[in-house]
């Protein structure tokens, strides 16, 4: 016979079959659109039109000091001060 399958939270708890009908029973009364709740985006926020892709680049370490000392005078990441470098650069938006 198979085991009932364990539904746990997020910290690991596991949940008993009276919780699970709580929570469906909330979802239920609260009219939730759960095809909506099940296709909702997690993860970062897209950056503009559509995904974003890593890209590689080779940097010489005097360049990723400047990069570093620039971000931390700017209270900001080294991934934006490079996004915004390339953006001047190119004369985009």
């Amino acid at each position: 016979m198979k085991q009932p399958e364990i539904r746990r939270t997020r910290s690991g708890r596991a949940l008993t079959d009276e919780e699970i009908d709580a929570l469906a029973a909330e979802v239920a009364e609260a009219n939730y659109d759960v095809e909506t709740l099940k296709t909702r985006r997690r993860g970062r926020p897209s950056m503009g039109s559509g995904p974003a892709d890593v890209v590689p680049v080779r940097i010489d370490p005097e360049l990723r000091a400047a990069i570093e000392a620039r971000a931390d005078a700017d209270d900001t990441t080294t991934s934006e001060v490079i996004r915004k470098a390339i953006r001047k650069f190119l004369e985009v938006a």
